[in-house]
């Protein structure tokens, strides 16, 4: 996410789906009534590249200034895909660049995810001085955000890329961003622009620090023909509202059909964002947004349909409202809440369309994860269920946030959040401050449905997938006197809100397992400190879950 939402002024866990034999229900440990086997992998770890230093006493780099240096700091906020028919994975993060991570500067990166197994990781190249061999601006940009990835039928990788300039405090740097399509044909290591090198959305040469023509949330979708739908949202200051765009390419990704407007202001409120495109097994495209009223009314959830290869669409279905946290920061924490809703349609189901969000309840002072699905391609909705199944002691809420939803060959189907269920460990990677803190720290926790058809029924309860529940204050030290926690509000120190432990993470379904890449804290960097011992930076970690620990047919 490049501007924060400021600019915009359970399920029955005994459920088993007929025909899938029940999983083993020992007990999960701690919070969780039942387990599966799983395992955690880092996928992270250190590279280099090209980025911007942030001279003392500033908060903004200085153009021309770009040189090679380590990413070796904070990987934060991730998406995840897997090569059809494969177990072969390519993941992206932001990959924070040396020492700068309090004033978010960083790029996309990839991570090669053979077999399953993380091997290497690397910046996406086109967008710093290092791999396009110059300081100019463009092609030199300060970051590349809101990573996103997806297939075609033939392997090659796709990622819809928002490359902007620093834009806080007294920046002077443009322009201020752009839309780009970039592809890899061998998992992620090599990346290529797209449509001839050419923009699909142009920067206008306006200043970093411009409100109007912001582009962001953009997102890639790709299954059907090899077709790539690229979708964003465009920000447009003094009360111009947010337009929601989409470009297709037909011929994979070397040129794209012009833009063209989806989702005007006037049929989904003048704030509409959180862009998600999806296409379902017969090709039809769908793109989900959010709606900010700048009335502050409620917020709504919309989805729109088209069934000519992205030229035309329906007008938007209004699904659900939503409300948002208060101030967009979850209690106790500083870090701001991530992306509301997630979207997915079904490899396997044509018109099988599933929608996960996260939904504030203020009677109770806590953030709830809900699904609701489609099976007539959007036309109509089930009524939203409440996906975590975490039994709170009274008076002592706990958030269930930042859900993702996959759907995989055969009907699988899962949804997997962030959790705060269970409390801080004693644990030498938890700040001491925060050993034995509730509603604190961080697990990853899912739930397994399964479509034969009719809809996605849950299959048993949630269960957790973070092997270490981590600290989201990390990494609390200093690296030459600057703090090493990543801040989207470009401060040091960082203010109640600004903290960043990403807006979303990955998961992703294969034919033998579902996989998840996802934050923690937990594991120590080769990094030392200011204050002696090892640097806890935000690392990406893939879990693995096999289907097969759902019981047989799942």
């Amino acid at each position: 996410m490049k501007r924060s939402i400021a600019v915009l002024g359970v399920l029955g866990t005994a459920s088993l789906v007929l025909g899938v034999a029940p999983f083993a229900t020992a007990s999960g440990g701690g919070p969780w009534s039942v387990s599966v086997p799983f395992t955690n992998v880092v996928a992270s770890s250190p590279t280099t590249g090209g980025g911007y230093p942030v001279p003392p006493g500033s908060r903004v780099p200085e153009a021309g200034t770009c040189r090679e240096g380590p990413f070796n700091a904070n990987h934060s906020e991730s998406w995840l895909a897997v090569k059809p028919g494969t177990e072969d994975l390519v993941g992206t993060s932001k990959f924070f660049f040396d020492k700068y991570s309090t004033f978010y500067m960083f790029y996309n990166g990839a991570y090669q995810i053979p077999n399953g197994t993380p091997t290497t990781n690397n910046q996406v190249q086109g967008y710093d001085c290092i791999s396009t061999g110059t300081q100019a601006m463009p092609p030199s940009w300060t970051d590349t955000t809101d990573p996103n990835v997806d297939f075609d039928t033939q392997g090659r990788i796709y990622q819809t890329m928002l490359p902007f300039n620093a834009f806080w405090d007294a920046s002077r740097l443009h322009p201020d961003g752009e839309i780009d399509m970039s592809y890899s044909d061998d998992m992620g290591r090599t990346w290529v622009k797209g449509n001839g090198g050419k923009p699909l959305e142009p920067s206008n040469n306006a200043s970093a620090r411009q409100a109007g023509h912001v582009e962001d949330k953009q997102w890639v979708g790709n299954r059907f023909q090899d077709h790539v739908y690229a979708a964003w949202a465009v920000f447009n200051g003094n009360g111009g509202g947010i337009k929601v765009r989409m470009a297709v390419s037909r011929d994979r990704g070397q040129t794209f059909a012009k833009a063209v407007t989806i989702a005007p202001p006037s049929q989904v409120s003048a704030g509409a964002t959180f862009v998600y495109p999806a296409i379902d097994a017969a090709g039809n495209v769908y793109v989900s947004v959010v709606s900010f009223p700048p009335n502050g009314t409620a917020s709504t959830i919309y989805v729109a349909r088209s069934t000519d290869d992205g030229r035309t669409f329906s007008a938007f279905v209004p699904i659900t409202t939503v409300t948002m946290v208060p101030g967009g920061v979850l209690p106790n924490t500083r870090f701001r809440d991530g992306i509301t809703e997630n979207f997915a349609a079904s490899p396997t189901y044509p018109s099988h369309l599933y929608l996960t969000y996260e939904d504030w309840d203020a009677v109770i002072g806590k953030m709830d994860v809900k699904f609701t699905q489609s099976t007539d391609g959007g036309a109509t909705w089930t009524a939203p269920a409440v996906v975590n199944d975490d039994v709170d002691a009274a008076g002592v809420p706990t958030d269930q946030f930042q859900p993702s939803v996959a759907a995989g060959p055969d009907g699988a189907v899962a949804v997997a959040f962030y959790d705060r269920r269970q409390a801080c460990p004693n644990d030498p990677s938890v700040l001491p401050a925060d050993v034995g803190r509730t509603n604190f720290c961080i697990d990853t926790s899912l739930q397994a449905y399964k479509d034969s058809g009719s809809g996605a029924v849950p299959v048993g309860a949630n269960v957790r997938i973070s092997t270490f529940t981590w600290d989201p204050e990390q990494p609390g030290q200093h690296l030459d006197g600057i703090s090493q926690y990543p801040c989207a509000g470009a401060t040091d120190p960082c203010a109640v809100g600004g903290g960043f432990i990403g807006d979303y993470f990955g998961l992703a379904i294969s034919g033998s397992n579902i996989y998840a890449l996802m934050v923690s804290t937990h594991y120590p960097s080769n990094v030392t400190a200011d204050e002696g011992g090892p640097i806890y930076y935000q690392q990406q970690v893939l879990a693995t879950v096999p289907r097969t620990g759902f019981g047989t047919g799942y």
